[in-house]
């Protein structure tokens, strides 16, 4: 009896240890995703637009630190698809990345389910499609990830929170796009900025994206998924604070307008302070020879008027004044939030840098009739095989070669290697990460799966 009384508490303790197991994990969101191609016009020429669930933006992934994610993809295009999370840390499931280096791109007609966890993160971050020249065609949403109940967050809560996706954009398909680069041709200017999916003409014609009560406050989240362009928002008559960049919440200075450069997104507080009345945003190219602009209406609750006809310009100068403002950011160290910390230290200062790798992009060349690119020497193509799963099965010596390039470039390279270009590095070490661009254009990186703080 005795004997079985221990089996049956043993068995009571194990079967409670198991639902606390399940309890404690962290909570799950799913979404189903319908990407296909729609015919609009947001530069008023009819073109070829992929959206998700009929609409662009894309769904809205709103979720809190720590979130598991599942997102089941349908790829109704007529080629092969892949998304990338744009800031989401893959420390848990790198093979969740979207991108060619890591996972095999979903077949026309196939579907494919993302999992992975917005582990240890807040903020605002945003999705898009990596393959071909996609991103030229939309498929890109909002991924906002709030501070669980517990963390206290150095701000009140607003009474909204408003998703502005600000880009420059062409008229022309992706697949034109993809068609001149392979003939060694350039992307040429783009045509137009879009705001959301739209394009407003600032006559006063366009009905109101966000609406504003008076004397509320509210969270505006801007994010740059253009192709080329740097962006300058700013919203007559009012001011910005800004209180997030990229994840990370910062000292809230205020701005009458912010340049945000490809990839970039900010969280700003707008105060509706102003006559109740409509007011423009308004979004702009920087440093182009000819000024592509865009509005977007916002309209004060029981406000009575338009909005001016007169919009604020964009600030004069040139890229030292983009460069002094965005060194006018600052991380808000004092405020409680997410922080991956795997070295165990916030003292940047002293941190012993192990490594330094100087990547130096130089002029476009054409290389086998396509126009190309080169970092160190180096061409990147994509091999058949993602290089993860060359690395998992042990073929990786079959796919490609590790550290083609070095970390200090040679001078005068004339003649690229076109090749998958893989750098490898040393597990917890510091390294820091020298861009340089010998091009006359300007270069944007995106340094995919980790935290990164420009810190010169």
């Amino acid at each position: 009896m005795g004997r079985m009384m221990n089996l049956l508490l043993f068995s009571l303790i194990s079967f409670l240890s198991l639902i606390s197991l399940v309890q404690s994990e962290d909570p799950y969101i799913y979404q189903t995703w319908i990407v296909n191609y729609t015919t609009l016009a947001p530069l008023g020429v009819p073109q070829k637009i992929i959206t998700i669930n009929g609409s662009i933006p894309g769904p809205k992934i709103n979720c809190t630190s720590n979130n598991n994610i599942v997102i089941n993809v349908f790829n109704n295009l007529d080629e092969p698809l892949l998304f990338t999370w744009n800031g989401i840390q893959q420390r848990k499931n790198s093979w969740q990345e979207g991108t060619l280096g890591t996972n095999c791109p979903i077949p026309p007609g196939k579907n494919y389910t993302y999992r992975f966890q917005v582990k240890d993160q807040i903020g605002t971050y945003f999705y898009y499609p990596t393959t071909s020249t996609h991103r030229a065609a939309g498929g890109y949403g909002l991924i906002a990830v709030h501070s669980r109940d517990l963390i206290p967050v150095p701000f009140d809560r607003p009474e909204d929170d408003y998703t502005v996706f600000v880009g420059d954009w062409y008229t022309k398909s992706h697949d034109t796009l993809k068609k001149f680069l392979d003939s060694g041709r350039s992307l040429a200017r783009p045509d137009g900025v879009i705001i959301n999916g739209k394009h407003g003409k600032g006559d006063g014609t366009d009905a109101p994206m966000f609406t504003m009560i008076p004397k509320k406050t509210y969270r505006y989240r801007f994010c740059n998924v253009g192709m080329k362009d740097s962006i300058n928002v700013r919203i007559q008559g009012h001011t910005m604070k800004l209180v997030e960049v990229e994840g990370s919440h910062t000292v809230q200075n205020l701005y009458d307008s912010l340049d945000v450069h490809l990839g970039q997104c900010y969280s700003v507080l707008v105060t509706a302070d102003q006559t109740p009345k409509d007011y423009y945003l308004v979004a702009s190219t920087r440093f182009t020879k000819t000024e592509l602009v865009s509005t977007a209406t916002i309209r004060y609750v029981g406000g009575k008027g338009p909005a001016s006809p007169v919009l604020p310009p964009a600030p004069m100068g040139t890229w030292a004044w983009s460069v002094n403002q965005f060194r006018s950011f600052r991380w808000n160290l004092t405020a409680s939030a997410a922080r991956p910390n795997p070295q165990g230290s916030y003292h940047y200062g002293k941190i012993n840098i192990t490594r330094t790798i100087k990547l130096v992009t130089n002029p476009a060349a054409t290389v086998g009739g396509k126009r190309r690119f080169v970092v160190n020497g180096i061409s990147h193509i994509d091999p058949e095989t993602p290089l993860k799963l060359a690395e998992y099965y042990g073929v990786a010596d079959k796919v490609f070669k590790y550290n083609l390039i070095s970390d200090q470039p040679l001078d005068n390279i004339r003649n690229p290697t076109i090749a998958p270009n893989v750098i490898s590095g040393t597990f917890r070490n510091f390294v820091e990460i020298i861009f340089e661009n010998h091009d006359k254009s300007i270069q944007t990186w995106h340094l995919s799966g980790y935290s990164f703080f420009a810190v010169a």
